[in-house]
């Protein structure tokens, strides 16, 4: 049985340090250019050089995007951002494009290389051939059964990592080679521009009847016929650790800090007490079920884990995010007069019941006693997103505790 890295997505600097906090052994984060996910908010080249440090601090590593599917004029500016990385220190380089595979060991060749999904990596002859390239690391597709990642295991050299997904959205094309976006919008999802057209609500229109939109059934329940629920493999650890996995990715690139704190320290938990004790992790699964549904997702499958999947891993009757908790904010350093500095995500207010989560794994429920703005003026509510706020909530917190609110589940 190998011991594999938790690997988390970081949006910008501020969730990166709240992976890390809680519980990621390596941090995975996109450039401001040759990444997929264009709309993140992603990392200046100084933001990625504080990050890098900050990370390695706590003895975490971290890994830069740049797996678009590359075209021609791409190619003279991957060979330049390159070159501007050699400052940025970080531990390898997820690239999908053979093009711009060839360009890293080119510019960064002391750098390791990790081999993007998108490469479609579905048999152990692909990761023999990339490892010959000198490849790492192989992310495999989502469309792999654990039984076919056991066999890549067996038949690829002892030192080469497999790293592979276990948790959040899945894409309804192969290994998120979709061109829905482009051809409906023009925005391309292979480029890091997806739109997410697979969550949209379809009709049915007939060439000679334009303007009669009939509806699309693929059964009784409604017409979202693209729309997979979400990855989550919490309950099926010991099956991820036997099946010869090196890395398990959370995906989120463009999740917020309490999402990625909330996945994170609970597949962390959920890791350290198998390993600590089998029994001690079947005791805490319905801990590790209740936590993880604490954060926004789209109901959960374990994917092509244990087979193709059936009609029963779509959401057909609408697009919509289960969420039970709202983002606060995170806690920072304390003031003078002993409350903590905070900066607003959504409103609250003084008297209201909130939780604190920690990263060692505990929520406290705690009442707001006071908020005061940034000059000490006192507050009923915090009610403008983004602003500096101090809070006294009752109890001694930690910088990177974070805030959620319960709301009422309609």
């Amino acid at each position: 049985m190998r011991h594999p890295e938790l690997l988390i997505p970081a949006s910008s600097l501020e969730v990166l340090k709240v992976a890390v906090i809680y519980g990621a052994d390596a941090v995975y984060i996109g450039g401001e250019a040759f990444g997929l996910r264009a709309k993140a908010k992603n990392f200046s080249l100084e933001e990625m050089k504080e990050g890098v440090a900050f990370a390695h601090a706590h003895q975490v590593k971290v890994y830069v995007t740049a797996n678009i599917l590359a075209h021609n004029q791409d190619l003279a500016g991957v060979r330049q951002y390159f070159e501007e990385l050699k400052e940025v220190g970080m531990d390898a380089l997820i690239i999908s494009d053979p093009g711009i595979f060839t360009i890293a060991k080119e510019v960064l060749p002391q750098t390791e290389i990790h081999i993007s999904t998108q490469a479609n990596n579905t048999n152990y002859g692909t990761y023999q051939f990339w490892y010959r390239q000198g490849a790492k690391r192989v992310v495999s597709a989502r469309e792999l059964s654990l039984e076919e990642i056991r066999e890549i295991r067996a038949n690829i050299p002892e030192d080469m990592e497999i790293e592979t997904f276990v948790h959040g959205a899945m894409c309804i094309s192969y290994s998120g080679r979709c061109l829905l976006s482009s051809f409906l919008t023009g925005r391309d999802a292979n480029q890091g521009a997806c739109t997410h057209p697979c969550r949209w609500k379809y009709a049915l229109v007939e060439e000679n009847r334009p303007g009669e939109y009939m509806p699309v059934f693929e059964n009784d329940r409604g017409t979202y016929i693209f729309n997979s629920k979400d990855l989550c493999m919490i309950e099926h650890i010991p099956e991820l650790l036997s099946a010869g996995i090196d890395s398990m990715k959370v995906e989120g690139r463009m999740k917020t800090a309490l999402y990625v704190a909330t996945v994170a320290r609970t597949y962390r938990l959920a890791i350290d007490e198998y390993k600590k004790d089998p029994k001690l992790y079947q005791n805490r699964l319905p801990f590790y079920r209740e936590e993880i549904a604490k954060c926004t997702y789209r109901q959960f499958t374990t994917g092509f884990f244990f087979g193709k999947p059936n009609e029963n891993t779509q959401i057909y009757d609408n697009n919509t995010y289960t969420k039970e908790y709202t983002y606060l904010g995170i806690i920072g350093e304390a003031n003078k007069d002993g409350l903590y500095a905070i900066e607003q995500r959504n409103k609250f207010v003084v008297g209201e019941e909130i939780e604190v989560i920690k990263p060692d794994g505990r929520n406290l429920t705690v009442s707001v006693k006071k908020i005061t703005d940034a000059d000490g003026n006192n507050m009923d509510s915090a009610p403008h997103p983004k602003q500096l706020l101090y809070v006294d909530l009752g109890q001694e917190l930690s910088p990177f505790d974070i805030l959620r609110r319960k709301e009422e589940i309609r």
